[in-house]
């Protein structure tokens, strides 16, 4: 499921139980299993509906209970009022209009299976960079997209995941961390139409960077945030910035994982 037939309003996207909804009378796009697809603002209402009928508890309030809260991490699912005040807007990439022309000359119409995925087949279209700064979206903490913090709260919670951090143990047991490392989807994404390897609920980044292990694991964002805890070499990486790229594509987010891992590993 990467989204619904006519869309989602922006405040119907902010609230992962209307999206949840919404998706429940959805027919799927493609045969269950045949192939995948990246739905990147609603993969996790469906992952925190499965939490919530389960355990009466949201996926943010496990989150704060289970992850933020006890690793002391910078990082939130559900921006507290009182921290509004650290929040800084994300801004549009810069573009002259011959490159935006350009860029949009070759974007996928709003009815096809990518349009439907980046919320273009909405009226009007999705806004990402209105629709992340939107407070409601942080309050609720949307799980897809909703999340706030900093490129150390970042790294720190996926070195909670996998290695421990401050004294601490790790939050995955070693099967359960062999289980989110292990390739789960690989070859064409339907939706972006690139070639992409998933593990489970994240991206396999040993596919991504090939100087990681195999079992390399995490997550980039669409304003250009990339996050990553290799097993093996024992690195917890966080990277953020404020402006999008108007064609969503960072090419240093290669430059900075190569670097940080020659760091890391020299002897």
């Amino acid at each position: 499921m990467i989204g619904v037939d006519g869309g989602f309003s922006a405040a119907e996207l902010a609230d992962d139980q209307v999206i949840a909804g919404r998706l429940a009378g959805q027919r799927p796009y493609w045969r269950p299993g045949s192939a995948y697809g990246y739905g990147g603002f609603v993969t996790f209402a469906m992952v925190g509906e499965v939490v919530r009928r389960a355990t009466g508890r949201s996926l943010g309030e496990h989150f704060e209970q289970r992850v933020r809260a006890p690793y002391g991490l910078d990082l939130y699912l559900g921006l507290p009022e009182t921290l509004e005040g650290r929040y800084r807007e994300v801004l549009p990439g810069p573009a002259d209009p011959d490159q935006l022309a350009a860029f949009w000359a070759n974007v996928p119409g709003p009815h096809s299976l990518t349009g439907i995925g980046y919320g273009l087949n909405s009226a009007p279209p999705l806004d990402q960079v209105a629709f992340l700064n939107t407070r409601r979206v942080r309050a609720l903490g949307q799980a897809s997209a909703g999340g706030v913090g900093n490129a150390r709260g970042l790294a720190g919670m996926y070195a909670a995941l996998a290695f421990g951090l401050d004294g601490r143990a790790s939050l995955l047991a070693p099967g359960t961390l062999g289980e989110f490392a292990m390739l789960h989807s690989t070859g064409r994404d339907l939706v972006t139409g690139e070639a992409g390897q998933y593990a489970l609920g994240f991206q396999a980044k040993g596919a991504r960077y090939p100087f990681l292990s195999a079992n390399a694991f995490g997550h980039n964002g669409s304003a250009g945030s990339e996050a990553f805890a290799d097993p093996l070499s024992g690195i917890a990486f966080g990277y953020t910035r404020r402006r999008f790229s108007f064609d969503w594509s960072y090419p240093e987010h290669d430059r900075l994982a190569a670097a940080v891992h020659r760091a890391a590993t020299a002897s």
